[in-house]
């Protein structure tokens, strides 16, 4: 059996930290990305051999982003400063994404370009999320915006919020976005409800809805595609 060592008594060109200061970030594979965030191993296993066994485990950065602290907790060596420090650096990723879209201006013309940009942020999420896209005059995205006032189950109080928003952005027109955690995109009678009362008080405020799009796992459903309306 190889003979364990600490990850300070490697060769310096071996060493994660050290090969991403002078290669890049984009040189380490996975495991060492890993390691760098989890920085210390424990008696007997480094933060290679700890990064190494998390793989194994969950097989992909999108597993871990969706699997609970519980889940996470069961893996001998990580404790919850180590598990803290890996999801807020998958939530860091995540939010990358959405700055993104706002700082491209990206100029939307179908439900499935909406998808394309939302979709890998709200697919794995374990809770209900609502997301609101203020769009300018060119039906470019001018910010990414969640919703944290009420549910669809409670249409004034989120309706209202909205658009509060969307007039406070000098927003043009809107699209809608929630997902349905159980992965079904197939919208409930009270999203339907929803929605009626979304484009009702769009008209009114002059506000125009473009869409109210359900995001399930790896489907959606469109509602303005439903009605030939985007």
């Amino acid at each position: 059996m190889e003979e364990y060592k600490p990850l300070k008594e490697w060769p310096e060109t071996e060493k994660p930290r050290e090969k991403l200061l002078k290669y890049g970030e984009h040189r380490l594979s996975k495991v060492e990305l890993l390691a760098i965030l989890i920085r210390s191993g424990t008696k007997g296993e480094s933060a290679i051999d700890l990064a190494r066994k998390i793989l194994n485990k969950f097989g992909s950065f999108r597993n871990m982003s969706n699997t609970g602290i519980r889940e996470w907790k069961k893996i001998k060596g990580l404790g919850e400063a180590k598990i803290c420090q890996i999801k807020a650096a998958i939530e860091i990723g995540r939010r990358f994404m959405e700055e993104e879209i706002e700082e491209e201006k990206v100029k939307i013309t179908t439900p499935q370009e909406v998808v394309k940009y939302i979709m890998p942020r709200m697919r794995d999420l374990k809770r209900e999320v609502f997301k609101v896209l203020h769009l300018d005059a060119k039906n470019r995205i001018i910010k990414v915006e969640e919703i944290t006032e009420g549910t669809v189950n409670q249409a004034n109080p989120i309706i209202r919020e909205i658009f509060t928003r969307a007039l406070e952005n000098f927003t043009v027109s809107i699209i809608c976005i929630h997902n349905h955690p159980s992965g079904d995109p197939t919208p409930s009678r009270e999203d339907r409800e929803f929605t009626k009362k979304l484009f009702e008080a769009g008209d009114i405020l002059g506000i125009k809805v473009f869409d109210h799009i359900i995001i399930g796992d790896n489907s959606f459903f469109s509602f303005a595609k439903e009605l030939n309306n985007f």
